[in-house]
């Protein structure tokens, strides 16, 4: 027989769990309806993505496997045209410019972008940009038909142009249209379609899609395709609230822009935070340049922040580690012919831990992703060092050194990779933004010629110790970021700046300024 203090326990424990039930149940359909609440802006977060760090990330990674086809491409081409072969010497610095010359249109791209996004908004240029990526395509397609490897050339200039652009664009215009609770999560699909666009690209590129001798054209092209679906669907989305009220003054056009973008409502939270960030009266705030912003004492800190945050991202390792996955594979006694697929293993592994970076961003925050990721990265470096000094001897040190390299993967996907898009888009205000995304990518441009140039001299003189360089930088940028980086998470960029103006590095470049001031007059004296 149940006593009656057991069926009361057991009442007790049913009615528990029914409650929890009940709560649960309340949550996901709060959760629905808050999603179906804001589906317009889930929707132009995908329409930008596919247009925009996707298509980057996609002409990163897809350029090396129709290399040998290009190659002999051109030296076909040459010798139809004056009977006589391309020297090695001269084929290979036509394939080094093909492929540095993408660089070269980023820079460019990049300079331009900061002027052209405030003159004619962040929609009319990526809508710009899909055009110029469409004939791009074009010529890219007509290259082989036409027999004339200088469209390739050509083509590979005009496709970083179109990066130097999207980089700058799609990041800016995806954190202006978010609403603040939602914005480390929009921040974060930058880093997510940059690491899809580089999976897609290792996919089409295996000899099963394009990546054979007679479709390396198309492989070339396919950026016209996802270029085209943008320059489809993102008219029938608004340009950014921020822009609409700060750059051109129409209050009545950013509310519509909200409404559209977050559903019917009442946004005056959002207006009022937008309207502090503009200039005393009401009026348009003036818009700093790069130049003004490199001078700009009261933006010094953020300045270093961004500065910090884009030489750790290039100097982390990552871009050295893709270079030396097909060494520590091939040492690992994989068949040659089964290297791509692994690496393409790598690549789903860094799009895997950029989808969990969307989500973890708004629960953890951007500071602890960045110092915490950057320690961790520095760790498994300095362990990767060691099984690489070691697999000659050891043979199951070679396996060690590939589960390291797909852990460096997952962690540079959780944690820099998707802070640092949500990071440079929040400390700044909506009129050095532009500046500051044109001085970050020049930056970026800049780091990914220097990494591509320095790390085969650094790789043979140094081997696998060359790592430790990387590790130290992570190290010092894990400790630099802990003690001054301010956490930006559900904060609004008044907000985030005057804790800026509070912390101690700012307190410290203060009085620095403020001494060598002193020590300048005292010496003008004379």
């Amino acid at each position: 027989m149940v006593s009656e203090a057991q069926w009361n326990e057991s009442q007790l424990g049913f009615l528990t769990q029914s409650s929890l039930v009940k709560r649960n149940y309340r949550r996901m359909q709060g959760l629905f309806s808050n999603l179906s609440h804001y589906q317009k802006f889930f929707q132009m977060i995908l329409v930008l993505g596919i247009g925009g760090n996707l298509v980057v990330g996609y002409q990163i990674s897809v350029i090396s496997y129709p290399s040998v086809y290009i190659k002999r491409f051109m030296n076909e081409t040459w010798l139809e045209r004056s009977g006589a072969p391309l020297s090695e010497k001269t084929l290979l610095v036509l394939w080094s410019f093909a492929v540095s010359v993408y660089g070269i249109g980023g820079l460019l791209g990049c300079l331009c972008s900061g002027f052209l996004t405030v003159k004619y908004g962040k929609k009319k240029c990526q809508l710009s940009t899909d055009l110029l990526v469409i004939l791009t395509s074009l010529v890219m397609v007509c290259s082989k038909r036409a027999k004339c490897f200088e469209m390739v050339l050509l083509g590979r200039f005009a496709y970083g142009i179109s990066a130097g652009f999207c980089l700058a664009i799609h990041s800016q215009y995806v954190g202006e249209i978010s609403p603040k609770k939602w914005r480390g999560l929009a921040n974060a699909t930058s880093g997510f379609f940059w690491s899809l666009g580089k999976c897609l690209g290792q996919i089409l590129g295996l000899r099963e899609f394009l990546g054979t001798d007679l479709s390396w054209p198309l492989l070339l092209a396919f950026p016209g395709v996802v270029a085209f679906l943008q320059l489809l669907f993102l008219p029938f989305f608004p340009e950014s609230p921020p822009y609409l009220l700060i750059q051109e003054g129409d209050e009545e056009g950013c509310l519509k822009a909200m409404n559209q973008l977050w559903g019917q409502g009442d946004h005056q939270e959002e207006l009022g935070e937008l309207k502090k960030e503009m200039a005393p009266g009401g009026q348009r705030s003036k818009v700093l340049w790069p130049g003004e912003l490199l001078y700009d004492a009261s933006l010094r800190q953020q300045l270093i922040i961004l500065m910090a945050v884009i030489v750790t991202v290039q100097l982390c390792g990552i871009n050295a580690v893709y270079f030396y996955a097909f060494e520590v594979l091939h040492n690992a006694g994989l068949e040659e012919r089964l290297i791509p697929y692994v690496c393409l293993g790598i690549g789903f592994s860094e799009l895997f831990s950029s989808f969990l970076c969307i989500f973890a961003i708004e629960r953890y925050g951007r500071r602890p992703l960045l110092w915490k990721g950057c320690g961790s990265m520095a760790l498994v470096l300095f362990f990767l060092t060691g099984t690489l000094s070691l697999q000659k001897n050891l043979s199951w040190m070679s396996l060690c050194s590939v589960i390291l390299i797909f852990l460096l993967v997952i962690l540079f996907g959780v944690g820099p990779n998707g802070a640092t898009f949500s990071i440079m888009m929040e400390i700044f205000s909506q009129s050095s933004r532009p500046a500051a995304f044109t001085v970050g990518g020049c930056l970026n441009w800049a780091g990914l010629f220097v990494v591509g140039i320095a790390f085969p001299f650094a790789e043979e003189s140094l081997g696998p110790f060359c790592f430790l360089l990387f590790a130290t930088v992570l190290s010092g940028s894990g400790i630099f970021f802990y003690l001054f980086l301010p956490e930006t998470k559900g904060k609004s960029t008044v907000e985030i700046t005057e804790e800026f103006s509070r912390s101690s590095l700012g307190k410290k470049l203060t009085v620095l300024r403020k001494n060598f001031s002193e020590d300048h007059s005292v010496y003008s004296s004379f």
